[in-house]
């Protein structure tokens, strides 16, 4: 089975970002997905340059902080911040057409710090809501990038980066057994998604998720990789 760890929220603070590449060195995190709206994305950038074998793709970003393109005016609200957040799913569909330009313009973002861009994925799962199914497509096919799996692209597995995306290494899913639980699902490729990180100030400021991630580093630092499992 082909397993990809990947950590979300890469730059988002300088915090969550050494805790990634914490738990990158020392322990079994194989990729991570960079915000491009995050307070520390400058940072994260060098620290991706200098950990060359640790896979970085983009986690594109609708429900946090402030867009990057100029004029997106139905995207926000009067503070200039997205007006969507992480219960979307409750909301009035997007402006496709801005969601595009949005997107575009982070994943323009991206490529113009010359990482390469192994995969992509975003912020709450906002990319499986499902009136943004065709503009995923569209986007990965056009940057030729897979896609994290969700469930509004179950049809269209020729752009998913795993056969299933494992969501239960989180609050009290944050456990040692995490290898003997994921080899009870039948695939042959399983992405584990994971939230490591330092918690600082900034993430206290704009999260609920803090002190868990600490312990997601000690226990990703910790486990022992079975022989079955085939880490990219």
């Amino acid at each position: 089975m082909r397993i990809e760890i990947n950590a979300d929220d890469f730059g988002l603070t300088k915090g969550v970002t050494d805790g990634i590449i914490q738990a990158h060195q020392h322990g079994c995190v194989t990729s991570t997905t960079l915000m491009m709206n995050g307070f520390a994305t400058h940072y994260a950038v060098e620290k991706a340059l200098e950990n060359p074998n640790l896979k970085v793709g983009i986690h594109l970003v609708l429900t946090w902080g402030s867009p990057l393109h100029p004029s997106v005016p139905h995207l926000m609200k009067s503070d200039g911040i997205f007006k969507f957040t992480n219960g979307f799913l409750d909301m009035e569909a997007p402006n496709i057409s801005e969601v595009e330009l949005e997107w575009r313009a982070q994943l323009d973002a991206y490529l113009a710090t010359g990482l390469a861009l192994d995969h992509m994925d975003s912020h709450h799962h906002v990319h499986g809501w499902p009136p943004l199914k065709n503009l995923v497509i569209k986007l990965a096919k056009e940057y030729n990038v897979p896609v994290r799996y969700v469930d509004s692209l179950a049809d269209h597995p020729e752009i998913c980066w795993t056969d299933m995306l494992w969501t239960g290494f989180y609050k009290e899913g944050v456990t040692d057994d995490l290898f003997d639980v994921i080899q009870k699902e039948n695939v042959s490729s399983i992405e584990v998604m994971t939230h490591p990180g330092q918690v600082d100030e900034d993430l206290k400021k704009v999260s609920s998720y803090t002190d868990a991630r600490q312990k997601e580093i000690e226990i990703l630092s910790r486990i022992e990789i079975p022989d079955w499992a085939e880490l990219n």
